[in-house]
């Protein structure tokens, strides 16, 4: 797997909406914040105020980053911006922590020189009795300033833009709104995890407000966001999907991510829109969608169906689908292997790892301390078992995702358990009290004491503790890095630093490994994940000068809820029924993650479920193409440094 460089994509065919595709969400903001800052600017010369509608959620962040830093840098005024937010959760405070009013202060408005006169957000605050004159007031407002010069917007895992909920009347106003099932749990991370805590509806403008403003640009990041983006730029017009109205506007554009954008058939299927170069690996994408969409095994793939389904080109170079048929079943069976470190005494010139070192170093990293099991648990397992010397490096304590009944739970345990054997102390009754205290008087989201932060990374420390044992890998090889960027107490993260690149460098230098397994989650951009991945990749650049890391090769697995692409995969390793439900069993040493998980998303399985049907739908994938049928796979794309 090659790093992509930061390039964009302009709009073709089949597409509906103006649609810049970028490598990452940085480049994509940067473009976004240069716009925007160019507006302001126009604006400042005429003497004219720019009028900007604002969006709150993760989306907007790195843009407002951006706009922030053309401020203190490059001298960029917002004493002329007017700005008009989009919603606010209803009822909301302003200075309540998941309140817009405060977020916006928080990511933009604290940091520039816009009067404070000159932002609006609605007010989650108002009567009942005062709703409907209040959402007249503020479309009011926006009128009287001229409109809407520029609309920053996101959207929803369920096409929503704004709060205009699935069901929004393109002709729908400023008004409260009832907020959907998926949009609350969307938004459970900032409410404590808790569902019953976010608010049940929003003040939000309406999409005929929307689609005034002179200027729409729609940010979207992440492979969640995919279907509805594709819906929208692709599909038609409904109610079911508000981002698709944007169809209708004169002057719209999609900014999105390569992820947001994988359903795309520009990015799906790229030789139905234009001349591709018939790589091996766009050969592969081809030929595996191709036999996934008519279903039918590759090795039954006909010339008729190559050249009825846009592949003639394809045909033209190698002559007969027989060819292409045998080439890309071969690749794939190569890409099969139940020896992940390599199988000893065996050629490994079509296998995916070196047979030599027969015993390697394999050191595994896991963001959270469950991401090892629950995404490459059989790997790990099978490398254990093969005899190789298995390193896990826990880079986050993951303490926010511990409910605080479980952190009272635990320090119940620590005072009966003293008290059980004599071994009180006053300080450990303090501590006790304290942290008791604070958990029963605790606020909805508030931030943890520096204590209870301590006793829920405790907690997930023990659990990680168990699953290695369970694997069956020493106290020693057991290496927690808690990664600074992270002991925030909040979801919101620090960026990444010096520190947590050394405390990679550290554990990498003391393993020397000939193996790495990393989360390769690049599609979340604002995730632990992918600041981890992060950290990871700027060690392996400083490390790379060492003679120890010629021999190291690294391996990239996926998180609990996507796979790698079947035409991406390089290494595949089968597990039986019986491993799978050895997996299972490691995973369930996570007990704080089990039954209710405080940061669960909008996906209500829990993670061993999301783990075994991930896998199980990978082995049914091969199976579909013509190959082995296993019960279940685990998927890994090397990463060349």
């Amino acid at each position: 797997m090659i790093q992509k460089e930061q390039i964009i994509r302009e709009p073709i065919a089949y597409e509906k909406i103006a649609t810049r595709i970028y490598s990452d969400s940085a480049a994509a903001s940067k473009s976004v914040a240069v716009e925007i800052a160019e507006l302001i600017k126009k604006k400042q010369k005429e003497g004219k105020p720019a009028v900007l509608g604002l969006a709150t959620g993760s989306s907007p962040k790195t843009v407002y980053a951006e706009l922030i830093r053309m401020h203190k840098e490059e001298g960029l005024s917002f004493k002329n911006v007017i700005s008009f937010n989009l919603d606010e959760y209803y009822p909301m405070e302003p200075d309540a922590i998941q309140s817009y009013w405060r977020f916006m202060k928080e990511q933009l408005f604290n940091h520039v020189d816009i009067p404070e006169g000159n932002y609006h957000i609605p007010d989650g605050t108002v009567s009942p009795q005062m709703l409907a004159e209040h959402c007249e007031q503020y479309e009011a407002m926006i009128d009287e300033a001229g409109g809407l010069d520029f609309q920053l917007l996101g959207i929803g895992g369920n096409g929503h833009i704004g709060f205009n909920e699935p069901g929004s009347h393109e002709n729908s106003r400023t008004r409260l709104m009832m907020l959907d099932h998926s949009t609350r749990a969307a938004a459970k991370s900032d409410f404590g995890g808790e569902l019953t805590k976010v608010p049940k509806k929003a003040i939000t403008m309406g999409i005929s407000k929307i689609l005034a403003a002179k200027r729409v640009v729609l940010l979207a990041w992440g492979e969640r966001k995919a279907p509805k983006i594709a819906d929208a730029v692709e599909g038609m017009v409904s109610e079911q999907n508000p981002a698709s109205y944007l169809q209708q506007h004169p002057n719209a554009l999609f900014v999105v991510d390569e992820a947001a954008a994988s359903d795309l058939i520009r990015m799906k299927s790229p030789w139905l829109v234009e001349d591709v170069e018939w790589t091996p690996q766009m050969t592969k994408k081809a030929v595996t969608s191709l036999s996934l969409s008519l279903g039918k095994p590759i090795l039954k793939l006909t010339n008729k169906d190559y050249n009825d389904n846009g592949l003639s080109d394809l045909l033209a170079q190698h002559g007969q689908s027989y060819d292409i048929n045998i080439e890309i079943f071969n690749h794939l069976q190569n890409t099969i292997t139940g020896w992940p470190g390599g199988k000893p005494n065996a050629d490994d010139v079509h296998r995916p790892e070196r047979a030599l070192p027969e015993s390697k170093r394999c050191l595994i990293f896991s963001p959270h301390p469950d991401d090892d099991i629950i995404s490459m648990g059989g790997t790990f397992q099978r490398l254990v078992d093969q005899g190789h010397d298995v390193h896990v490096a826990y880079q986050t304590s993951g303490n926010i995702a511990v409910s605080d009944e479980e952190a009272h739970r635990f320090l119940e345990f620590v005072i009966d358990y003293n008290a059980k054997f004599g071994v009180e102390s006053d300080k450990t009754l303090a501590t006790y009290k304290r942290a008791i205290e604070y958990l029963d008087n605790k606020k909805d989201s508030e931030i943890d004491s520096e204590e209870v932060r301590n006793v829920k990374g405790l907690i997930r420390r023990g659990e990680a503790k168990a699953t290695c044992r369970f694997v069956g890998i020493p106290p020693e090889n057991v290496h927690f890095l808690d990664m600074p960027f992270y002991e925030t107490g909040k979801v919101q993260k620090n960026p990444i630093g010096d520190k947590d690149i050394e405390v990679v460098i550290d554990v990498i230098e003391k393993v020397k490994p000939h193996q790495i397994y990393a989360a390769g989650d690049l599609a979340d951009p604002h995730g632990t994940h992918k600041v981890c991945l992060d950290a990871i990749f700027a060690a392996l650049k400083k490390l790379k000068p060492k003679n120890f890391m010629k021999d190291c090769w690294v391996w990239l697995y996926r998180g609990a809820w996507a796979e790698w692409d079947i035409h991406e995969i390089q290494m595949a390793v089968p597990m039986s029924p019986d491993q799978v439900l050895d997996k299972r069993m490691g995973i369930f040493k996570h007990q704080s993650q089990k039954d209710g998980v405080v940061f669960q998303g909008t996906d209500s399985r829990e993670f061993w479920q999301r783990a075994e049907e991930r896998n199980e739908g990978t082995a049914n994938l091969y199976n579909q193409l013509g190959l082995a049928e296993y019960q279940a796979m685990e998927a890994f794309v090397r990463y060349y440094f």
